[in-house]
């Protein structure tokens, strides 16, 4: 009852609105559609406040703005999106078909950094002004508010670093995790939620709004765009060579200039790098889908008003450079993805190239040290009487440091569900066997890995995980999952399905189950057994003094030996530390 009760109430609002304009000309702004952070410049919208908002639009301008609920998340509300759209196609296959760019923007991932929300609000309704081209070859989605829970819980000291607004939210959801790690593994229902919306609308453009910590330096807004080295080519020279010389001249002209990201090595006049955004974070994880993505980061010491209308400008430069250049987008898009599903080798991994360092002019404020009122001792402040402007070192290159060479199919038995659904969520063309069937495939053992002590966003992550390979015949069973390798995923597929790669369904703890032993010995039982296995494998015996001859450890330890022993022979677990996904080579 009380939802049908504001409803009503919007449609009354939104009816006296539309005479009020009808009777003051083009283009004014209503009282009722103006946003809270038009009217408080250091206050940002609650949830309610942001969806009222988008409603008021929806009935305002019913034919250019829907919003729609989509998917579920930990806060119990539903994830909204909200499309913006000049010609009233509202249908994510028909707008592709009308040749339009499709952006995405997502808000309040870190609801403390809420400059997106209250940006996207204001741009949402003035893109509905008359005259306005920047939709004519374009489509805008947005997410009003993705970390609704951390959203909800809002307060005014979590930021200690940052100045504004009067309150907001708080970087961890209702589990306490941050949803920036969370697109791979999946452990929220925002993020099952959006993995599903990201595949439905599949955009050109992904825009994540943020705003910084680190070093102090006078730009309002810096931008990390997606590592430019994990790309294929054609999006990467398209970003590199046009789009991102042109927003940073149009962000100038609006009077925001912008600067990279400060990625600092300890301060920025020692050099800046370029952040590797690994599949986990927003940015990287759109680079599987052959997107170009983005972090703006806004500075958090300046003004929360001017911290929003830079995010506000930014994201109306893209739909700027989108007007101009949509053809182009659209064609470097569709190389990359062709490349992506026709190629052979694929990247797991990368390392920062620091013989590969460029210079970038750069203001800043000079780093100075000075007793500390608390320790006593030295502590770095930034003198804002001391400004500059010089060329800094830049390091903006990436090289591989594993590389692998795509099976023809993947081979996923059943029990692996999971991984499978959070797959398919993304677009994955996944099939089934439909009889029990001996398959020749090559087969990963896990030789070497490291953990950390403490978890890492609810996990344990694996990282400097070695393999051995050898080719198995296995038994698959009707239903087991077969995932070929001439999709247009194939990124996604690889990045998750090696064992080496950083945001591996195995790095993830997918499939601890392997790493623990199931079966053992007692050693008064099995010393026979070894005994006679030592007769019959004379290479095992030679194997064995050789072991013996070179580790006194390993030669005073009677159950040691016994083990080498059993590890070698047809009574050791063939499942254990072997990892359960086949690469099918033929």
């Amino acid at each position: 009852m009380h939802r049908i009760f504001i409803f009503f109430i919007l449609i009354l609002l939104t009816f006296i609105t539309n005479n009020q304009l009808m009777a003051q000309g083009p283009n004014p702004i209503s009282e009722n559609l103006i946003t809270p952070f038009e009217k408080d410049g250091n206050y940002t919208a609650t949830y309610d406040e942001a969806i009222i908002h988008y409603q008021k639009l929806e009935i305002a301008y019913s034919s250019s703005i829907k919003l729609n609920e989509f998917g579920m998340t930990d806060s119990g509300n539903p994830l909204h999106e909200v499309i913006v759209t000049k010609d009233g196609e509202f249908d994510p296959e028909q707008i592709r078909k009308n040749g339009k760019v499709i952006i995405l923007v997502n808000n309040a991932i870190h609801p403390g950094e809420p400059c997106g929300v209250d940006a996207s609000m204001m741009l949402a309704r003035d893109l509905r002004k008359k005259r306005n081209t920047l939709l004519d070859h374009a489509v805008l989605v947005i997410l009003p508010i993705y970390n609704i829970s951390g959203h909800l819980n809002r307060g005014s000291f979590s930021r200690a670093n940052q100045q504004g607004p009067k309150a907001y939210g708080f970087r961890g959801n209702a589990q306490n995790l941050d949803l920036n790690r969370d697109f791979i593994k999946g452990d929220t229902e925002n993020a099952r939620s959006f993995n599903k919306l990201y595949t439905k609308w599949s955009p050109d453009i992904f825009i994540d709004n943020h705003t910084s910590n680190g070093a102090d330096y006078p730009y309002v807004m810096t931008l990390i765009p997606t590592q430019k080295d994990k790309m294929e080519p054609a999006l990467s020279t398209y970003m590199q060579d046009t789009m991102l010389p042109e927003l940073f001249s149009k962000m100038n002209e609006k009077g925001y200039e912008m600067t990279p990201y400060v990625y600092a090595r300890t301060t920025p006049e020692e050099g800046i790098a370029g952040f590797l955004d690994l599949a986990r974070y927003s940015s990287g994880y759109a680079s599987l889908h052959n997107s170009i993505s983005f972090m703006p980061e806004t500075h958090m010491l300046k003004p929360f008003k001017d911290r929003v209308m830079s995010t506000y400008h930014f994201m109306r430069s893209m739909l700027e450079h989108v007007e101009d250049n949509h053809t182009e987008i659209l064609k470097a898009r569709k190389n990359a993805i062709y490349k992506t599903k026709t190629k052979s080798d694929f990247d797991l991994n990368w390392e920062l190239d620091i013989e590969a360092v460029g210079k970038l002019m750069f203001k800043g404020y000079g780093a100075k040290y000075k007793p500390s009122e608390v320790s006593g001792l030295d502590r770095l402040y930034y003198d804002h009487n001391a400004p500059y402007e010089k060329a800094i070192p830049f390091y903006n290159t990436y090289k591989s440091k594993l590389t692998v060479k795509k099976p023809s199919a993947y081979i996923i038995p059943r029990a692996h569900k999971q991984i499978v659904d959070r797959m398919i969520a993304n677009g994955v063309e996944v099939s089934q066997l439909d009889a029990n069937e001996i398959i020749e495939v090559e087969i990963y053992k896990i030789l070497d890995y490291q953990s950390p002590t403490i978890p890492y966003e609810g996990h344990f992550l694996h990282s400097k995980v070695a393999v051995s390979k050898s080719m198995q015949n296995i038994q698959y069973h009707e239903g087991d999952y077969m995932i070929r390798t001439d999709q247009k995923m194939n990124k996604y597929i690889l990045q998750t399905l090696e064992p080496q790669g950083p945001d591996s369904w195995f790095a993830w703890n997918f499939f601890d189950g392997i790493l623990m032993q199931k079966e053992h010995f007692s050693s008064y039982v099995f010393e026979d057994l070894a005994a006679e296995f030592l007769k019959e494998n004379p290479d095992v015996r030679r194997a064995l003094e050789k072991k013996k001859a070179s580790d006194p450890e390993f030669a005073k330890s009677a159950y040691a030996q016994l083990n080498f022993v059993y590890e070698s022979s047809p009574h050791f677990e063939p499942t254990y530390m072997r990892y359960p996904v086949g690469r099918v080579l033929k």
